[in-house]
C-alpha cells in the first residue's frame, strides 16, 4: 500500500537546553560519586522518560525535603527552590547540591538586590510551578507579589508604586509576557525590570524556531510533558503563529493520529526537557505511516553550556 506523502518540518533549536543537560549530569555524577541512593527533591526537570530513567539508576524522587534521610546525598532541582530548603538542609547538617539552573539563579539574585534597594517585587509567573515557588520564596513571603495576567495587574495592591521591581520565571511566552509587562510599566511607570531578560535564552530560541515553522505546518507535535511550562507554551506559540493545530505528546505513543487525519505537513519540536530520543521516536513513527521528507528549519545555533558544581567536579 503507498503511503501518503507528509512533509515534516524539524525546528532547530529544539529540546535539552544547557540548565536540563547540567541538572541531569549533576544526578549521574552524584551516583558515580556518592553510589545510590541519591534524593532528588522534586522532578530533576519536567520529563517522566528522563526521571524514570534516573530512578532507574538509582535517583530517589521526592516533594520535600522530609522525605529525605539525613545520611544521604540530595539534589535540589533545576526549577530552584525556596530559601528555607537549603536553610533546613543544613540545619539538619545533609550533604546536599544545587541543580538550580543558572538562569533561574540569576533571577533569584536579581529579587534580593531589588529588596535590598528597598523595592517591592512583582513577578510575572504561574502559580504553583516549583520556579514560581523557588524565586517567590527567596524573600520573606509578602515582598514578592505574584501576577499571571494584565487582569492581576489591574488588582495589584502595592506597598508604594513608586517603589517597585518585577522579574520572571524564564520560561514563559515572550509574547504574553511583553503584555503582562506593559501593563506593569502603564499602571507603574516607575517600576524596575531586569538588567536583561529573564525569559531564558532556549526558551525564547524554541519559541523563534515553532514561529518560523507554523505558518508552514498543517499539524505541530511539541514533545513535551503535560507539567512543562516551556512545553505548554510552544503549543500556544504554534496555534498563535497559524498552525491550525498543536498537540502536546509526551511520546510517539500518546499521537492522536485521528486529529493529523488528511494533513500533508506536520512540524516537530520538543521542550527543553524532552531528549533527543523522544523526537526521534516520534519521527520513526510518522515515517512508518508516511512517505516522509524532511526539512529543518533553523532560526539560532545554541552552544552554551554551564559548568556543575565545583563538589561534583571533585573526587570523592
Amino acid at each position: 500500500m503507498t503511503k501518503p506523502p507528509l512533509t515534516l518540518y524539524l525546528a532547530a533549536p529544539r529540546g535539552f537546553c544547557a540548565g536540563v543537560d547540567r541538572a541531569i549530569k549533576i544526578v549521574e555524577l552524584a551516583l558515580q560519586k556518592w553510589g545510590a541512593p541519591v534524593y532528588v527533591r522534586h522532578e530533576i526537570v519536567h520529563n517522566k522518560y528522563v526521571v524514570d530513567d534516573l530512578r532507574a539508576k538509582g535517583a530517589v524522587f521526592v516533594e520535600e525535603l522530609d522525605d529525605c534521610p539525613n545520611d544521604r546525598p540530595v539534589i535540589f532541582s533545576a526549577h530552584g527552590v525556596p530559601k528555607s530548603v537549603p536553610a533546613e538542609a543544613a540545619k539538619r547538617e545533609m550533604l546536599y547540591v544545587d541543580a538550580t539552573c543558572p538562569l533561574v539563579s540569576k533571577v533569584h539574585i536579581e529579587a534580593e538586590r531589588h529588596a535590598e534597594a528597598g523595592l517591592q517585587i512583582i513577578m510575572i509567573g504561574h502559580a504553583g510551578h516549583p520556579e514560581t515557588i523557588g524565586t517567590m520564596g527567596q524573600l520573606p513571603d509578602g515582598n514578592v507579589l505574584l501576577v499571571e495576567t494584565p487582569a492581576d495587574v489591574a488588582a495589584l495592591d502595592v506597598r508604594d508604586p513608586t517603589k517597585l521591581a518585577f522579574v520572571t520565571q524564564t520560561t514563559l511566552s515572550v509574547d504574553d509576557t511583553a503584555e503582562i509587562v506593559a501593563a506593569l510599566e502603564a499602571r507603574f511607570p516607575a517600576i524596575k525590570g531586569p538588567h536583561k531578560e529573564d525569559i531564558c535564552y532556549a526558551t525564547t530560541n524554541r519559541q523563534e524556531a515553532v514561529k518560523a515553522m507554523a505558518p508552514k505546518a498543517d499539524a505541530m507535535l511539541v514533545v513535551g510533558a503535560p507539567n512543562s511550562s516551556n512545553s505548554k507554551r510552544l503549543v500556544e506559540v504554534g496555534r498563535r503563529a497559524g498552525c491550525g493545530y498543536s498537540q502536546l505528546v509526551q511520546r510517539a505513543a500518546d499521537i492522536d493520529w485521528r486529529a493529523l487525519d488528511g494533513v500533508r505537513s506536520i512540524g516537530i519540536t520538543a521542550g527543553a526537557s524532552a531528549p533527543e530520543v523522544l523526537v526521534n521516536e516520534v519521527i520513526d513513527a510518522l515515517h512508518a505511516r508516511y512517505d516522509v521528507t524532511t526539512e529543518t528549519i533553523e532560526t539560532a545555533k545554541e552552544n552554551v553550556e554551564f559548568k556543575v558544581p565545583r563538589v561534583m567536579r571533585e573526587p570523592a
